[in-house]
């Protein structure tokens, strides 16, 4: 946060923030005992036009996964999104069906996955809620 963009990145942190809080994401809950909480950091990432110029900053919120153990925290890692093959498939029917194809881009796509553990993450500095700093987002 000491570089020239501080704004940006501010902003762009902030909008990661509303839209994790607008599609109710996480509560704050206590965390039970046995359980641990994991820490979370910010992903800064400079979007890039073609020309070379910054399109946009986009910040996302991580949790620190790697700190789970296979077996015991988690069983299964896979990641929700379509394989080429599939895709190609249907770009080839659109194409044989003379079909109209639109693309889209869902801004927290990843957010709408379901899990079938109970994950327990520690708020992120500068966002705990006033009267619940011991609580935890789950």
């Amino acid at each position: 946060m000491a570089s020239r963009g501080v704004y940006f990145w501010k902003e762009a942190i902030h909008d990661e923030i509303d839209s994790i809080m607008h599609d109710n994401t996480w509560v704050l809950a206590d965390l039970p005992p046995g359980c641990k909480a994991l820490g979370c950091k910010w992903i800064l990432k400079r979007k890039m036009k073609v020309d070379g110029t910054i399109d946009k900053y986009k910040a996302r919120l991580v949790i620190q996964g790697f700190r789970q153990k296979e077996g015991i925290d988690f069983f299964d890692t896979y990641a929700p999104v379509a394989r080429i093959s599939t895709i190609r498939l249907l770009l080839a029917l659109a194409a044989i069906q003379n079909l109209v194809i639109h693309q889209m881009d869902v801004k927290t796509a990843f957010l709408n996955g379901d899990l079938d553990e109970e994950i327990y993450m520690k708020q992120p500095e500068g966002f705990v809620m006033p009267g619940n700093e011991h609580k935890v987002s789950s």
